[in-house]
């Protein structure tokens, strides 16, 4: 069982060798433990860092494209090196790298694809009490869209199966941790939580610069993430309120209409005609929608099939 550590980074050479030294050199069920860096357009000497530290596999970007990229880069890079099992663990070593074997348990057990470590949020003293409730409403939110029981959404420590990984595809720029919990979902894959401990804060985050641009920023991803993965229910709901108020303003002319107030009202008549004919063509865009997602769900499982060919060769 071929276990493969990915670690993005982005000017970590203070970081990263804190962060590997402390990944456990044997971990049980694991009988092979490679560690890939996905090297996002760092400016200091975090590659050569690695390189000093033995890591075995280093995916490179010439610019920063962020968090999300390299997560799905490293993913493919690690399929692509034969891991059975991915652990993906931040490089500022927030997480405890001995809950590795805790994470990677219930995949080896089959008894989950995906486990998402779920972090003791309370008891984290360097989160704001703005933070710790941001986090938690984070992973109420994300539960009620994507209907699966996380208990820490926001949370990067993550262990896939090979065949989870094969299913994922990252689209979004800013961050993997939510949209890939909407797809797994969507593709039958299921997920457990588990406790795990996280280390004494090393640096600031970068990917929440502050409340107000994590709140804007993930509030669009997840309205954006609801129309790609639920795209009939969200244009066929939009197309029932615009037919809805049209035949409402319908109705209300007819009332008028008969009696005899007909031309006093004849914008509510113009109003109901443009409302109807918005919902008939949000309707239609529904059904269109919800073919183009039938047809990437296709692309999709062609893509699984070639790369399983691909790496049947390697």
């Amino acid at each position: 069982m071929k276990l493969i550590i990915q670690i993005p980074c982005y000017n970590e050479e203070k970081s990263l060798p804190v962060t590997l030294s402390a990944i456990p050199k044997k971990i049980k069920g694991a009988d092979e433990i490679e560690i890939l860096i996905i090297n996002d357009g760092s400016s200091d000497n975090t590659v050569n860092t690695a390189k000093n530290l033995g890591v075995n596999y280093i995916v490179s970007f010439s610019k920063n494209l962020g968090l999300a990229r390299a997560f799905d880069a490293g993913l493919k890079a690690c399929i692509k090196n034969g891991a059975d099992i991915i652990v993906n663990l931040d490089a500022d070593n927030q997480y405890c790298a001995d809950d590795i074997e805790k994470l990677i348990q219930p995949i080896l057990e089959n008894k989950a694809d995906i486990v998402i470590g779920a972090r003791p949020i309370d008891s984290i003293k360097h989160f704001s009490p703005v933070k710790k409730l941001l986090q938690k409403l984070g992973s109420f939110v994300m539960k009620k869209i994507s209907g699966a029981d996380i208990l820490d959404a926001p949370s990067g420590f993550r262990a896939f199966s090979k065949n989870a990984a094969m299913r994922i595809n990252i689209f979004d720029t800013y961050t993997y941790t939510m949209e890939s919990i909407i797809q797994a979902q969507r593709k039958g894959l299921s997920i457990l939580s588990v406790p795990i401990r996280v280390n004494k804060d090393l640096r600031p985050s970068r990917l929440v610069k502050n409340n107000f641009n994590y709140i804007f920023r993930s509030a669009k991803t997840m309205i954006r993430f609801f129309i790609i993965y639920h795209p009939f229910r969200f244009f066929i709901s939009l197309a029932l309120i615009f037919l809805a108020l049209g035949l409402f303003l319908g109705f209300r002319y007819l009332y008028f209409f008969l009696l005899g107030d007909g031309a006093g009202h004849i914008q509510s008549l113009i109003l109901c005609g443009l409302l109807i004919t918005g919902g008939f063509q949000t309707a239609l865009l529904a059904i269109i929608s919800d073919l183009l997602a039938i047809n990437r769900k296709l692309i999709e499982d062609v893509q699984i099939k070639v790369q399983t060919l691909q790496n049947g060769k390697n």
